[in-house]
């Protein structure tokens, strides 16, 4: 017999406005984490030496450098669709930045654009369709603004996954980048 889950609550069904409302802010709140947990992740490479920065260490890119171009790569592609505006590399591999210094700064412009742009929209911008040309296949591909929004912000946890990877790799402590130790920290605004 399955345990009783006797201490949780079943919430009532939000009106559909509601629903919208909570979409909004769960992807406002996610912009926000991602900015924190790149953070993270810059600060912990800042303390590398140059041949652990570009080390490979088996990550689908590679190394961390390269890792880190690919996250501000996909960024700007999908920025660039959602908003008509900015640069948009062509290749997903592309190296933006050799330096980290220089690829910090601009990881840190791009995350405050995101902040910026989720901060923009409203619940018909989510519920609207999306049509876009993925960079590797020539073809129009139309889905919902939130499921595109949400494979933004799961693109960026996958891939800083691989940067903890490749960080506790060369030796270096585990990086805490969890959800709820953001919400624990900088984002208890979003508890």
């Amino acid at each position: 017999m399955a345990p009783s889950l006797g201490f949780l609550r079943k919430p009532a069904r939000l009106p559909q406005q509601r629903q919208g409302q909570n979409m909004l802010r769960h992807f406002r709140m996610f912009a926000a984490c991602n900015r924190w947990a790149n953070a993270q992740v810059y600060a912990a490479a800042a303390e590398l030496s140059e041949a652990e920065f570009r080390s490979d260490r088996g990550a689908f890119f590679g190394s961390l450098h390269r890792t880190l171009n690919h996250l501000l790569v996909a960024d700007r592609i999908w920025m660039k669709r959602f908003t008509g505006i900015g640069e948009a590399p062509v290749t997903l591999d592309a190296v933006l930045f050799e330096e980290l210094d220089a690829l910090a700064a601009a990881r840190k412009a791009e995350d405050e654009r995101i902040i910026a742009w989720t901060s923009t929209l409203d619940e018909a911008n989510l519920a609207g369709d999306f049509t876009y040309a993925p960079v590797t296949q020539p073809i129009r591909i139309t889905q919902p603004l939130s499921s595109a929004l949400a494979h933004l912000f799961n693109h960026q946890t996958h891939h800083r996954g691989q940067c903890h990877m490749t960080l506790t790799a060369l030796g270096k402590p585990s990086l805490g980048l969890d959800l709820i130790y953001f919400l624990r920290s900088e984002g208890r605004e979003w508890m």
